[in-house]
């Protein structure tokens, strides 16, 4: 399936492997574990992921076809799935890093993932400096004989900011740095990290890839068969394990995800234009807007700007949480990426763990309002909008 396009492949997602016949559509092994007439094999199956499948806990064959289909839609050599997008950083930060190693992070990122880098640092004393997501000539000044690894988002969560992905890697490559990048607002329809030269690729596939808000789930695709092995392995022994309904559940969803994405980014589209000239709103941060400061960046590397924006209203927090409250069709909810349009106030839910200097750094306010667009009729969309805004 290598040859075709991934609105192509996301439709022919891979499948088991029958004598004389295959499924059309990928079937649920639902179990904990299989059995062996050869010791042999069992014990073989135990040590490394393409043996034979033994134990949920290492692999399912619906996992794996998911695992697949990400990898290669991603244009890596594998991936490992686990129970949800924190699952998957966990595993890769955890796998990888040893106490007095350095990581080199961009400001902007997703709370989450901010709250396990402070951990880090708290806990096994692993140093973490941050850089804008545009320069790579800070990433040079940051590295260290210690540093390990370079984490980037490429649409970062709140305030979308872009990362120059091209050159960001480049900069962490000529060092020999590894670089995980956190694809999930993008998906692999809008973005491709590996193709860029990442090492690591990361989503919640709750998010866009799944589509629906029904599972919690996330991956971590490799483009280096060595590197996918050992965190496999550490995979395994931390047991942040996906479940394989939820596993055939995402894949479900991804056969539809490059039509909800050309819907979530025209209604996105659609709701920032208009947002940006309405007198209650001081600022609107999308990145296909011209005014945005990544949108140069983001015109090269994106082919459309996903369904997530952010704007300031005036009036600050008192103001957000007005609109929030007074909204009919959008869900105050958390999580993005499904056909429901969701809004939050990310200073005190998603991001509630950074204090005020952090929020600032990350380009966040007591009045930033989040939204993730569904893919409802732009003008019900907007007309709620208004009407709460008034």
């Amino acid at each position: 399936m290598s040859a075709f396009r991934p609105e192509t492949r996301l439709v022919h997602l891979p499948k088991p492997v029958l004598t004389g016949s295959s499924p059309i559509s990928v079937p649920i092994y639902q179990t904990s574990g299989f059995e062996f007439e050869d010791p042999a094999v069992f014990a073989d199956g135990m040590t490394r992921p393409d043996g034979a499948f033994v134990y949920a806990r290492y692999s399912n064959p619906t996992v794996r076809s998911l695992e697949d289909a990400v990898a290669g839609l991603e244009g890596g050599v594998a991936a490992v799935a686990a129970a949800s997008g924190m699952g998957a950083i966990n595993m890769v930060l955890l796998g990888l890093l040893q106490p007095g190693d350095h990581v080199i992070a961009q400001h902007a990122l997703y709370g989450g993932t901010a709250h396990m880098l402070d951990d880090l640092v708290e806990r096994f004393g692993i140093q973490v400096s941050h850089v804008p997501e545009h320069d790579p000539a800070a990433v040079r000044a940051a590295i260290r004989p210690q540093t390990k690894l370079l984490y980037l988002e490429t649409i970062a969560n709140p305030m979308t900011q872009v990362a120059d992905l091209p050159a960001m890697c480049a900069a962490a490559r000529e060092a020999g740095i590894l670089t995980a990048v956190d694809n999930t607002f993008a998906s692999p329809v809008l973005c491709r990290p590996i193709e860029h030269g990442a090492d690591i690729v990361l989503h919640s596939t709750t998010k866009y890839l799944s589509g629906h808000a029904d599972i919690i789930g996330g991956l971590a695709v490799f483009a280096d068969d060595a590197l996918y092995r050992k965190v496999w392995s550490y995979s395994c022994a931390l047991g942040a394990t996906p479940d394989p309904f939820a596993a055939w559940l995402t894949l479900r969803g991804m056969q539809t995800l490059a039509l909800r994405m050309e819907r979530h980014c025209a209604n996105a589209r659609v709701l920032a234009t208009r947002l940006a000239g309405h007198p209650a709103v001081a600022a609107v941060h999308w990145p296909g807007l011209a005014s945005h400061p990544s949108h140069e960046i983001a015109a090269k590397l994106l082919p459309d700007f996903s369904g997530v924006f952010s704007f300031d209203l005036l009036g600050g927090r008192a103001a957000g949480e007005k609109f929030m409250s007074s909204v009919r069709l959008a869900l105050l909810a958390p999580s993005l990426g499904g056909v429901e349009t969701l809004i939050l106030h990310p200073a005190s839910t998603s991001h509630r763990h950074l204090d005020e200097s952090q929020l600032a750094q990350a380009g966040i306010g007591a009045g930033t309002v989040r939204v993730a667009v569904g893919i409802e009729h732009a003008e019900d969309l907007w007309a709620d909008i208004a009407q709460a805004l008034d």
